[in-house]
């Protein structure tokens, strides 16, 4: 496969198939976040420790997360995509099947900080293949696309997961988190050909990786993106921490009625990234990213004004709205950012994994620190990672190329 070979109009049947392997791939990490959540109150019961502890196990599976793809990118530009892909999957497998015999929180968490290093692998790597395949404004469309097939995934597996914990226990959700990946490890090995040349590899040592990292860190046409897409983010996963216990807790649901409602949100994300897709025939990505960001900062501020309602209707509706306009700002401020990457988009992909995740991280941290109870936290985070995306690329994208 040549560079750059591929469009989904005029090779669909050869895209297609790659998609659809890309997609799994990548939504192993969200499933292994999203189908654990109903199991919080279940979980600190088994292993005797209080909720805040459990919680913890998703703050530092966010930070695995960040932190794995230093490794990815800089393998995936030197090694190739597909060999460091495979062995990234394989200890996502095994990582999950030995949570199920965990005896206790700390060997729960290590083990999951270990699944998000192997999950993150997806991640950073389908992004570089894309970019070895697609031109910019293909990619975006086809990260559009992903977010369709990855988009389900946030809508089936929190039913799933509550489903499987009332009927099996938590530790159902990690075998089928390895039957998942076992699945995506010989889908991969069949189906996924090598993208990166041997004659396009990138031979780095560690001060090389880390000279590459600032040059992109100094590079406008990367970083404005790349630290405004990350930035809002951390909004998804600020709603991905909170709502277990908004949705629970303050609005009185129960674990099945949450995953229902987790779905709801999961749709909307689907509902925006194929708007995005469709809106990209028609408008530059520089566009449809500050449309999405100005959007998005309107909708958080109208969750904030009803986050100290009783309402779950009026709460559901922004909140909702918010949550679709993500994949619109993601897609589009990882192509732009992508496209500035030059020789070295392995890296790019994980300095990006690395930023997102890293504010994720954080951001889900401070919602667990900050819970008092209420709605409250959630949205006022959610408006702040609103606000400072829309300052921080407002402030910054001066003569940001618009790549149509």
């Amino acid at each position: 496969m040549s560079a750059k070979s591929f469009s989904l109009s005029s090779s669909s049947r050869q895209a297609l198939p790659i998609i659809l392997v890309l997609g799994a791939i990548t939504i192993m990490p969200p499933l292994a976040t999203d189908m654990y959540l109903s199991a919080f109150p279940q979980m600190a019961e088994h292993f005797n420790v209080s909720g805040g502890e459990i919680e913890l196990s998703l703050s530092l599976f966010v930070i695995g997360m960040a932190l794995g793809q230093i490794i990815y990118g800089p393998m995936a530009d030197r090694f190739g995509r597909k060999m460091p892909l495979m062995l990234g999957i394989g200890l996502f497998a095994l990582s999950s099947i030995l949570i199920v015999f965990a005896t206790d929180a700390y060997s729960f968490i290590g083990l999951r900080l270990l699944q998000a290093i192997g999950g993150c692998a997806g991640m950073v790597i389908s992004r570089a293949i894309i970019d070895d395949l697609f031109s910019p404004i293909e990619g975006a469309r086809v990260l559009s696309t992903m977010m369709l097939i990855t988009g389900i995934g946030p809508i089936l597996a929190p039913i799933i997961g509550s489903y499987l914990l009332t009927l099996a226990g938590w530790q159902s959700i990690f075998v089928v988190l390895f039957i998942f990946s076992v699945a995506c490890l010989i889908a991969t090995h069949l189906s996924l050909n090598e993208t990166l040349p041997k004659g396009e590899r990138v031979n780095q040592s560690l001060a090389g990786v880390m000279r590459v990292f600032w040059q992109l860190m100094t590079t406008r046409g990367f970083i404005v993106p790349a630290l405004a897409g990350s930035i809002a983010f951390g909004g998804l996963f600020a709603f991905i921490a909170g709502s277990p216990r908004v949705f629970m807790t303050v609005f009185g649901f129960s674990q099945t009625s949450y995953g229902w409602l987790f779905a709801l949100n999961a749709a909307g994300m689907i509902v925006g990234a194929q708007l995005n897709r469709f809106l990209l025939n028609r408008l530059p990505m520089l566009t449809m990213l500050k449309a999405g960001m100005l959007s998005y900062m309107l909708f958080a501020s109208a969750l904030l004004l009803v986050a100290n309602g009783q309402s779950i209707l009026a709460f559901m509706i922004p909140l909702v709205l918010c949550i679709a306009h993500i994949p619109i700002i993601m897609a589009n401020a990882t192509a732009l950012a992508m496209s500035s990457s030059g020789a070295n988009s392995g890296s790019a992909s994980a300095l990006l994994g690395v930023m997102q995740f890293g504010i994720a991280g954080i951001v889900s941290a401070i919602v667990g620190i900050f819970d008092n109870g209420t709605a409250i936290p959630m949205a006022i985070i959610i408006a702040a990672t609103a606000l400072f995306a829309l300052l921080v690329f407002y402030i910054s994208n001066r003569n940001l190329p618009s790549s149509n």
